[in-house]
């Protein structure tokens, strides 16, 4: 209680007894006074005259609204003026009581203290919520963590295990192919068709894999990784799909890398399942701080109730995945309703690699023999050049192609794939 008249902190106190509450109060006249009552026992309910000498009612809130903005604070006064007292409540006090009217004292504290614990349980309910939230995204990052890892595995032993096992039946086939006699027609005719039929398991192998976890993400980068889903999109449908890429690949973290591209595949099977689009348009670009991934279609348009239906899971997994990064997700139909626009950007996160191609963990790298930084090297994050990834492609291809048969896998053509890179 700020109040210098003894007397009246009396009428006050006598006031909140009759009312029924049970109270401890501590008198303070003074500035110094108050600021140590302040400090040594943050209270739960302020009362204040608005006079004082030295002091005044209006700095009182104002300290008591920086040391503890919560606590109701309540002028009782004896004095104050309409204008006064619309101020001092437009400045942030509780309410004000007269003195000459205490009986309106033991509502207005009833009302306040009421207020404060129902705002006290709601900052409880909304850390609460909001520490639940940070638990189901940590969560959801883990999971997401966790399956390309399983999906990395399973493509990895995928490709390698049932490969090499497919190979060696191919091999025993050959030989026994081999050692039949040319007269044994039929069964030479049987070994080629199974020789053929392995070829095209292998083959499958191949794209199961390649579904999965494709290789060209991690040993090309996301750019090309791009240009690779968007070829193979453009043979399977039909649908021509251009892709321009400007960023620096050195500067991509693997998550990064791995979220723009599952979005990417995410949106191209919209668009094959709702769109009815004859052409695609791929916009990969960096700026200073973010990597943007913008995808535009020349089909029907989104509807709003598409665009914020809960029950559509593939839109709330790719918002789910940009928000994971701290990144923004947005889907909108184009004007006139001709087309739809995709459009995802999250932070950039510098990845520097020391000179033996190890990441150096968020510390600066050492400087090469040149005095110059890895991460700084031109030749790590310079924009490939079309025919540069066009022959890129072509030798990832040669180190995939089929071990038996010498034969490229189906669909390994190049692809210049209408980079404006």
């Amino acid at each position: 209680m700020l109040e210098d008249d003894e007397a009246d902190a009396e009428l006050t106190k006598f006031a909140l007894r009759k009312g029924g509450v049970h109270f401890s109060v501590s008198r303070v006249e003074t500035r110094a006074e108050y600021l140590k009552e302040l400090e040594s026992r943050p209270p739960s309910l302020i009362l204040s005259d608005y006079s004082l000498p030295g002091f005044n009612g209006h700095d009182a809130l104002g300290i008591a609204q920086k040391r503890c903005p919560e606590t109701p604070f309540i002028f009782v006064t004896g004095t104050m003026g309409e204008e006064v007292a619309i101020e001092t409540l437009k400045s942030g006090a509780t309410d004000y009581v007269l003195k000459t009217r205490l009986s309106r004292l033991m509502p207005a504290v009833t009302r306040a203290l009421r207020e404060a614990r129902d705002r006290a349980e709601h900052r409880l309910a909304e850390e609460q919520l909001r520490e639940s939230h940070r638990q189901l995204r940590a969560l959801s990052t883990y999971l997401q963590s966790v399956r390309e890892e399983e999906r990395t595995r399973i493509a990895r032993e995928v490709h390698d295990e049932l490969g090499q096992a497919l190979t060696s039946c191919k091999l025993d086939l050959s030989w026994i192919a081999g050692k039949l006699p040319r007269d044994q027609k039929p069964l030479i005719e049987k070994t080629r068709a199974l020789t053929a039929h392995i070829d095209s398991t292998i083959q499958m192998v191949r794209r199961i894999s390649s579904e999965l976890r494709p290789g060209v993400l991690d040993h090309l980068g996301l750019a090309a990784a791009l240009e690779w889903q968007a070829n193979e999109f453009q043979n399977r449908t039909g649908i021509r799909c251009d892709v321009q890429a400007n960023l620096q690949e050195g500067m991509l973290d693997q998550d990064v890398r791995t979220t723009l591209f599952r979005i990417f595949q995410e949106t191209l099977t919209n668009i094959i399942r709702h769109a009815g689009a004859t052409h695609v348009s791929v916009y990969l670009k960096q700026s200073r701080s973010r990597v943007s991934l913008e995808v535009t279609d020349n089909g029907r348009g989104i509807t709003p109730s598409e665009t914020f239906n809960t029950k559509s899971m593939g839109l709330l997994g790719m918002r789910e995945r940009a928000a994971l990064l701290a990144g923004s997700f947005r889907i909108a139909a184009l004007r006139r309703g001709h087309g739809t626009k995709v459009s995802v950007s999250v932070p950039l996160r510098v990845q520097c690699r020391a000179p033996d191609g190890q990441p150096c963990h968020g510390q600066t790298p050492p400087l090469d023999e040149e005095g110059r930084r890895p991460c700084a090297d031109a030749a790590v994050g310079a924009p490939l050049n079309g025919n540069v990834l066009a022959d890129t492609f072509h030798h990832f291809e040669e180190q995939h192609e089929n071990p038996i048969s010498r034969r490229p896998r189906r669909g390994s053509g190049r692809v210049e794939a209408n980079s404006g890179r």
